[in-house]
């Protein structure tokens, strides 16, 4: 079984930052691309940020400048630095990953259960 989970969500001021962290584990042989993935409501899931194994990033325009994405390979870990929020950044924040299993040569996508950024005006 593999797993991703979240954390570093919550409530923070407009113009605040806050910093995402998403951890793979389980029976992971290797990780291609993560990613970070946003869902306000009444909205569709949207693409925040990507980052591939060689560290190539890119960002939507939305959060461009404001926002860095980052990985730890070494611990399955990627993270996003959010900065200068605004309340439109507000929505469940999920993490995306495309790996290979142990004993797999098949690329499987996970998502994470999400974490919940409110930005408060």
């Amino acid at each position: 079984q593999v797993q991703l989970v979240e954390s570093g969500g919550g409530l923070v001021q407009a113009g605040g930052s806050l910093r995402l962290s998403c951890a793979a584990s389980g029976s992971i042989f290797s990780i291609n691309t993560m990613g970070w993935y946003r869902q306000a409501p009444g909205k569709q899931r949207e693409f925040v940020a990507g980052i591939t194994s060689g560290g190539s990033t890119n960002y939507a325009d939305s959060v461009k400048g404001r926002s860095t994405i980052s990985r730890d390979n070494a611990k399955n870990t990627v993270y996003l630095q959010m900065n200068s929020l605004k309340p439109e950044d507000t929505a469940v924040y999920y993490c995306n990953a495309d790996l290979l299993r142990d004993g797999s040569r098949i690329l499987y996508n996970y998502w994470g259960q999400g974490t919940q950024v409110t930005v408060s005006s």
